[in-house]
């Protein structure tokens, strides 16, 4: 099969980091990597030095996949022959990204109203005064409707690259790319955004815990258990978590235990029952009913798609 094409649309001054991440993801066998922007030629970057860009808005008319990885300064609107191209891209049946401010560019094109999209924290309240009919969620880390998703600030764009990328190949597939980065395997869309106005987040690292806990999914973990682990009241260890990775120990807990219960099902014959006591999830009744909430499809189902996909 043809690599999946990936194009991201660059803009001056345009931010080496948002357009490193989908670089940085989307690379290997499985995809190629592009950039394209409007007049071909030096694009200035917020780190102050040029890239060149040969390739003009006709690349995206060959790209399965278009990622805009932020759109500065935010007041300038795309031009009309930008939005054209958009458009035309994605009732072509391209995929639309965006990272941080990029959302500015993706919402001109009115693919965006009447659906949820979110962006930087800081840049939220403009874009709703903006594009009225998008409905904004300051909150959340990425946002994917399928055909079209947003993401918050900077890194957030990593989240929603390896979330595009386990959609596309499978979170075995997936949590090799985040290793080979040194990434968590995944955040949840849903998760908070970190903000400047709350609290400072503590320099203790909870990695150690979260590499222990990853390690004993079998185990029927609480959170006293993570708590007395860190050497930390319960109360310590949530506030702990809200902070560093913006979700609670139990939430974070079952999404570690449904990531591993995708790879096993995409790698391995082991029935559902052996599954759910190998993650923690005490029955095959409590896996099906979890797993269902957050795939919105059951195993045996995930697994015949998967295994379709890849044969």
């Amino acid at each position: 099969m043809a690599p999946h094409r990936v194009v991201a649309l660059v803009k001056a001054p345009q931010s080496t980091f948002e357009l490193g991440c989908a670089a940085s993801v989307f690379r290997g066998d499985d995809y190629s990597f592009g950039v394209c922007t409007e007049t071909p030629g030096e694009i200035e970057t917020t780190n102050r030095y040029a890239m060149l860009v040969p390739s003009g808005l006709r690349a995206l008319g060959r790209a399965d996949t278009v990622v805009v990885p932020g759109w500065l300064p935010i007041e300038e609107p795309p031009s009309p022959a930008v939005v054209r191209a958009l458009v035309r891209a994605h009732r072509r049946g391209a995929r639309l990204v965006s990272i941080c401010s990029g959302s500015f560019a993706l919402a001109a094109t009115g693919l965006l109203d009447g659906r949820a999209a979110t962006t930087h924290w800081a840049y939220s309240a403009e874009l709703q005064r903006r594009f009225p009919g998008v409905r904004v969620d300051p909150d959340v880390l990425y946002i994917d409707h399928g055909d079209i998703a947003t993401s918050a600030g900077s890194g957030t764009g990593l989240d929603l690259c390896l979330h595009l990328v386990r959609n596309d190949h499978g979170a075995a597939y997936a949590a090799r790319v985040a290793r080979r980065m040194v990434m968590p395997p995944q955040r949840e869309g849903g998760q908070l955004q970190y903000r400047v106005e709350t609290p400072t987040p503590s320099t203790d690292s909870l990695a150690p815990l979260l590499d222990w806990a990853s390690e004993h999914l079998a185990e029927p973990l609480t959170v006293d258990d993570l708590a007395t682990r860190a050497a930390m009241s319960p109360r310590t260890l949530t506030r702990r978590f809200t902070e560093q990775l913006g979700t609670t120990p139990g939430q974070w807990l079952l999404a570690r235990r449904v990531a591993r219960t995708r790879e096993l099902l995409e790698t391995t014959d082991l029935p559902v029952e052996t599954i759910a006591s190998q993650v923690g999830l005490s029955s095959a009744v409590n896996l099906r009913r979890r797993f269902h909430a957050a795939v919105h499809t059951t195993p045996s189902a995930y697994r015949r798609a998967f295994r379709s996909s890849r044969g």
